[in-house]
C-alpha cells in the first residue's frame, strides 16, 4: 500500500511532457525565426565537437583543430555528452541529411526534460505521496532557469548537470531508508564531476550528508562506505574513459583530472576507514572524521596547490578583467540584480521560500522523515550560498526546491478542501506562486525598471545596414555566403567564432573558451589595439579574412580601446588600405579580405 502511494502515474507524466514539448513548438513558430535555434556559443561549439567526432576525430583527441588557427586549442569538455548527441545525429541522418545535427539539438534537451520531470515527480511523491505528482511535474517548468536549459537547441551540458545534481540529492535522501541508493548518489557525483566542475557545490553537501549521517547515526556506516566506494571508482572510470593513459596523472584545475580523482579516492578512503575506528559517541566520531578530512584536504593542497586559486588561475590579467569579469552569470547576486533584476528575483525568491518552509517542516517531523528533510535542506542551503556568490548556481538549486514546494501545495490544498474560504483560496494560490520563479520574474519585470543587461544595445552602423540585434548575427542564413567560400583562416569577434565553425568549413582565431586564452587575447587585441599591432597578428597567423557583425557587443570596443583600432575605424567607415570590403549588399555579416 505504501509503495502504491508513491507510485508515479506515467500516463499523466508523459502527457504533461508532451504538452510542454508542444508549447516549445508553438513558441518556435510564433517567434517567426526571430531568434536562432542555436543561440548560445557553447551549444554551437558542442555540435562542432560532435561533428568532428563523427568525421573521424580520435576519442581521446580533445583539440579543436580549427580554433586558435593555425595552432588549435584543446576543449576540456567531457565526451560523455558528445556520445548521445552523436548517436542521435546518426539516427536522424537518413531523415534530415545534413541538418541532422539540428534535429539532435532539438530532440536531446526534450528527452532530458522528460528525465528531469520524472525524477522531479519521484522526489516530490516520495515526500507527499500521489498528491505531489502535479506540483512535481509543473514546478520545474515554472522555473526561469530550468525552462531555458531544456529548450530545443540546448546541446551543451548544463541540462545534464541539473539532472545529475537532482539525482544526487534524491539518492542521498533515499539512502536513509534504502542504503543501496548511496551507490546511485556516488555514481551521480562522479559522473557530474566528469561532465563539468560546476557541480562541485552539489557534491560537497552530498559528501557532508553521508559523513554527518554516520556521526549522528553510526548505523548508517554502510551508506557512507557505499557512497565513498562508488564515488571513487566512478571518478577513476571516467578519468580512464576521458583521457589516454599517458595523461591519467596530468593535473588540471578546470576539468576532471588526477586532481579531482585524488579527491574522490581520498573521500572513499576516509569513508572506508572511519567506521573501523573506535565509534564512541557522536563527538568522538565527529572528531575522528574531522581529523581524517583535514588530513585529506592538507594532502590535496600540498599535491595540487595551483588549484587553490580556482580553475582560471592562469588567466591573463587583461582577459580576467575585460572578459571573465563581465560574464554576468559568474557574478554575485547583487551584480546580477543590477543587470537582470526580474530574472534575479525570479530565481532567488523560490529557494529562499523553500528554506523557510523547510524550517517549518523540520519543526513538525521526527525520526527518519526528519533526517530526509534535513538532508535536502543541506543541499538547498549550500546551493543557495553558492548562488549568492555566483548566480549560475541557481540552475542546480532550482529543481531541488520542488519537494518543498509540493509539500506546501499539498498541505494548502488539503486545508482548502477542508474549509473552502477566501483565506484558504489565497493560501493555495500563493503556495503555487511563491515557487513559480517564471511568474515571479514576470511580475517583477512589470514593477522594477529594466536592468543594464535587459536593454539590447543598438549600435550605430553604416547607412546600408538596418538596425538589428545580435540574434541576427547567429542565424544560419547569415553564414550562407561565407560557407560557400573555400576554407580560410578567419579573424572574427569571439562570440561569432563558434558559429562560424558550426556553419562553415573555415577556421577561426577566437571563441569564448579559457583554454583558448591565446586566441581570445589575440582576437581582442586585433579589434581593440592600434592597427599596426592588428596587422602583425593577422600576418603571424596567416589570416586571409576578417568577418564581423555590427550588432555584437564586441564591436563597441572597451574603455581602453585605441582610437586607431579596427572597431573605431570601422565605426567611422575609415578602413585601412590593407582591408577590402567584399560584403554582399544587405548581408548580415561584414566580410573583409586581407590584402598585401
Amino acid at each position: 500500500m505504501t509503495a502504491d502511494r508513491h507510485r508515479i502515474n506515467w500516463l499523466i507524466a508523459i502527457l504533461f511532457w508532451l504538452a510542454v514539448t508542444a508549447l516549445y513548438a508553438v513558441r518556435a513558430v510564433t517567434t517567426g525565426g526571430a531568434s536562432p535555434l542555436i543561440a548560445d556559443t557553447d551549444d554551437a561549439m558542442r555540435l562542432v565537437v560532435v561533428n568532428d567526432l563523427l568525421h573521424g576525430q580520435n576519442w581521446f583527441d580533445h583539440v579543436q583543430h580549427r580554433l586558435n588557427t593555425p595552432f588549435g586549442a584543446e576543449i576540456h569538455w567531457s565526451r560523455f555528452i558528445d556520445l548521445p548527441l552523436a548517436g542521435l545525429q546518426l539516427l536522424l541522418t537518413p531523415f534530415l541529411g545534413a541538418d541532422a545535427y539540428f534535429g539532435a539539438a532539438v530532440v536531446w534537451p526534450l528527452l532530458l526534460l522528460f528525465v528531469l520531470l520524472a525524477l522531479s515527480a519521484a522526489f516530490a511523491t516520495h515526500f507527499t505521496g500521489r498528491d505531489g505528482l502535479l506540483p512535481g511535474l509543473v514546478l520545474p517548468v515554472l522555473s526561469a532557469v530550468v525552462l531555458v536549459e531544456f529548450a530545443p537547441g540546448r546541446a551543451d551540458h548544463h541540462n545534464v548537470q541539473i539532472i545529475l545534481s537532482l539525482l544526487m540529492a534524491f539518492a542521498t535522501v533515499r539512502s536513509w531508508s534504502s542504503p543501496n541508493f548511496a551507490i546511485v548518489a556516488g555514481l551521480a557525483a562522479a559522473t557530474s564531476l566528469a561532465v563539468g566542475l560546476e557541480t562541485l557545490p552539489v557534491i560537497v553537501p552530498a559528501v557532508a550528508a553521508f559523513a554527518l549521517g554516520y556521526v549522528l547515526v553510526p548505523e548508517t556506516a554502510r551508506q557512507m562506505r557505499l557512497f565513498g566506494l562508488s564515488f571513487a571508482s566512478g571518478a577513476v572510470a571516467h578519468l580512464m574513459l576521458a583521457w589516454p593513459p599517458a595523461r591519467w596523472l596530468e593535473p588540471a584545475c578546470d576539468a576532471l583530472s588526477i586532481t579531482y580523482v585524488a579527491a574522490a579516492l581520498g573521500v572513499g578512503l576516509v569513508f572506508l576507514i572511519l567506521p573501523l575506528l573506535p565509534r564512541g559517541n557522536a563527538i568522538v566520531r565527529l572528531g575522528l572524521g574531522g581529523l581524517l578530512g583535514a588530513a585529506l584536504v592538507a594532502g590535496l593542497v600540498a599535491a595540487f596547490p595551483a588549484c587553490l586559486a580556482g580553475p582560471y588561475a592562469g588567466m591573463d590579467p587583461w582577459l580576467a578583467e575585460h572578459w571573465l569579469a563581465r560574464i554576468i552569470e559568474a557574478k554575485p547576486v547583487w551584480y546580477s540584480f543590477g543587470g537582470l533584476p526580474a530574472y534575479t528575483v525570479g530565481i532567488m525568491l523560490p529557494p529562499l521560500a523553500a528554506l523557510v518552509v523547510l524550517g517549518f517542516i523540520l519543526n513538525r517531523t521526527t525520526g527518519l522523515r526528519r533526517a530526509e528533510w534535513a538532508t535536502l535542506g543541506l543541499f538547498l542551503l549550500v546551493g543557495l550560498m553558492i548562488t549568492v556568490l555566483q548566480i549560475r548556481g541557481a540552475r542546480l538549486v532550482a529543481p531541488m526546491i520542488v519537494p518543498v514546494g509540493a509539500w506546501l501545495i499539498v498541505a494548502a490544498r488539503a486545508r482548502y478542501l477542508s474549509r473552502q474560504n477566501l483565506v484558504n483560496i489565497v493560501a493555495l494560490a500563493g503556495s503555487w506562486l511563491i515557487f513559480a520563479g517564471l511568474a515571479i520574474a514576470l511580475v517583477t519585470g512589470w514593477i522594477v525598471p529594466k536592468g543594464s543587461d535587459e536593454i539590447e544595445p543598438v549600435m550605430a552602423t553604416a547607412a546600408t545596414q538596418p538596425a538589428g540585434n545580435r540574434y541576427q548575427c547567429l542565424m544560419p542564413g547569415a553564414f550562407e555566403d561565407l560557407s560557400a567560400l573555400p576554407p580560410e583562416r578567419i579573424m572574427a569577434p569571439v562570440d561569432l567564432g563558434a558559429h562560424i565553425l558550426l556553419f562553415t568549413d573555415h577556421a577561426v582565431v577566437g571563441a569564448p573558451y579559457h583554454r583558448n586564452q591565446e586566441g581570445v587575447l589575440d582576437t581582442f587585441n586585433f579589434f581593440n589595439r592600434p592597427l599596426d599591432e592588428a596587422r602583425e597578428i593577422l600576418d603571424e597567423r596567416g589570416i586571409s579574412l576578417v568577418v564581423t557583425c555590427p550588432w555584437l557587443n564586441e564591436m563597441q570596443g572597451f574603455e581602453d580601446t585605441a582610437e586607431d583600432s579596427f572597431v573605431r575605424r570601422v565605426a567611422r567607415n575609415d578602413l585601412p588600405n590593407w582591408l577590402e570590403d567584399v560584403s554582399l549588399l544587405g548581408a548580415t555579416l561584414k566580410t573583409y579580405v586581407v590584402t598585401d
